[in-house]
C-alpha cells in the first residue's frame, strides 16, 4: 500500500479539512511502517521519539504531533505533572484548595 502525505493547511472549516499535498509518496514497509522526510518533520517540529496521534477522517488518516493537556480543563499552557498526568497551573492550585 502507498500514501500520499499531507499537511493541514487550514483548520477545520465548515466540518471538512484543508489538506494540501507535499507530492511525497511512501510505502508502508513490511512492519507497518512509514518515514516520514526530514523536510516535513522538520517544517512540523516533530523530533525523534515524539509521540505522534492517529486519526481517522473519512479516508484521510491523519497524523498529529501530540500536545500535552490539562487533564481538567484542556490547557496547554503551564503544565506541571502529578502521578503522570497533566495539569495547569490555574487548576492545581484549584484542586489543592
Amino acid at each position: 500500500m502507498t500514501f500520499l502525505l499531507f499537511y493541514k493547511s487550514k483548520l477545520r472549516q465548515a466540518g471538512e479539512i484543508t489538506v494540501k499535498s507535499t507530492g511525497i509518496i511512501r510505502k508502508i514497509d513490511d512492519l507497518g511502517r512509514i518515514v516520514l522526510p526530514i523536510e516535513l518533520r522538520k517544517k512540523m517540529g516533530i523530533e525523534q521519539r515524539d509521540p505522534i496521534e492517529i486519526y481517522v477522517d473519512g479516508d484521510m488518516i491523519i497524523l498529529k504531533k501530540h500536545e500535552s493537556e490539562c487533564i481538567f480543563c484542556g490547557s496547554r499552557k503551564k503544565l506541571v505533572q502529578h502521578k503522570g498526568k497533566h495539569i495547569c497551573e490555574a487548576c492545581a492550585k484549584a484542586v489543592s484548595k
